[in-house]
């Protein structure tokens, strides 16, 4: 089966790229524009690693200074990412919009429990799907002797992990500690934390009407759930309903996704009218 989607040119590179709006050519073999809506987003923790060292001049060092310690133990993470998984939201998806496919991506979406392991591959070979299907790790803060010529009394490390659904912030903390494998290493939390969101439901009311609400406004689109990757104001509000969704109700090609954030960032005078038509529908339905 790998060896026919090479063939045919199919790839899932940029299946989980974009989401929580509708875009055209997201999904590969999909024909329809796509609307993404976040069933669930990844969680946020910060890892700190301190290690200590004797400190004094450069010109009498130890065999291994804190720094080299520190990025010993950086290096073991990077070597050693926690396990990827096909659930939740990046599951949802494919089932979703597998029966929109053709024939040789229909039957694989149709038959994960067996071609799982060659979605999983694919997924975790770029960068921005692999975000979709483990919790990933990422040292963004080295710090250690503030001169050239004097040895780090302290070095300290931090290390950034978005969380996948189902993963914990003690399962990162616990990971870390098991990888790195090293008394001289503390390891605690940073910062701001926040468990990954529960997924929410998509056999509920409140989906159907959503559902509903985005094809009487967009009637070319397949409409599928996903993971969103970034962090969101919806995490304080999974405590008060099971059904908590992320949508943008504007129409995005690529042109518009390379100005995301960028320059000359804007939303058309079309797409506006549209997501206004959107949200008085979507009123409207649930009202009834």
């Amino acid at each position: 089966m790998a060896k026919l989607l090479r063939e045919r040119g199919v790839t899932l590179e940029s299946v989980l790229d974009e989401g929580g709006m509708i875009v055209s050519g997201t999904v590969p073999g999909v024909a329809s524009p796509v609307a993404l809506v976040g069933v669930s987003e990844k969680g946020f923790a910060s890892a700190e690693l301190v290690a200590d060292g004797e400190g004094g001049h450069s010109s009498m060092p130890p065999p291994q200074t804190a720094v080299g310690v520190l990025s010993r133990a950086i290096s073991r993470l990077e070597d050693a990412p926690m396990p990827a998984k096909l659930r939740g939201g990046s599951r949802a998806l494919f089932e979703f919009a597998g029966p929109e496919m053709g024939f040789g991506m229909r039957t694989l979406f149709a038959n994960l429990w067996l071609f799982e392991p060659l979605v999983l591959r694919q997924l975790t070979a770029k960068a921005t799907t692999n975000a979709a299907v483990r919790t990933t790790a990422a040292a963004t803060m080295f710090e250690g002797s503030e001169r050239d010529n004097v040895l780090p009394a302290r070095a300290r490390a931090v290390v950034n992990f978005r969380i996948l659904p189902g993963d914990s912030v003690a399962g990162v903390l616990e990971h870390v500690r098991r990888v790195v494998d090293d008394p001289r290493v503390k390891v605690s939390t940073l910062g701001f934390i926040s468990e990954p969101s529960p997924v929410s439901r998509m056999d509920s009311e409140a989906w159907s009407q959503l559902q509903r609400s985005v094809r009487q406004v967009f009637p070319d689109v397949v409409v599928a759930p996903y993971l969103m990757l970034g962090a969101t104001d919806s995490r304080y509000f999974t405590g008060l309903s099971e059904n908590v969704y992320r949508f943008m109700p504007l129409r995005l090609d690529g042109a518009d996704l390379s100005r995301l954030h960028g320059k000359d960032e804007r939303v058309s005078v079309k797409g506006y009218a549209d997501a206004v038509r959107f949200y008085a529908q979507y009123v409207r339905n649930v009202a009834q």
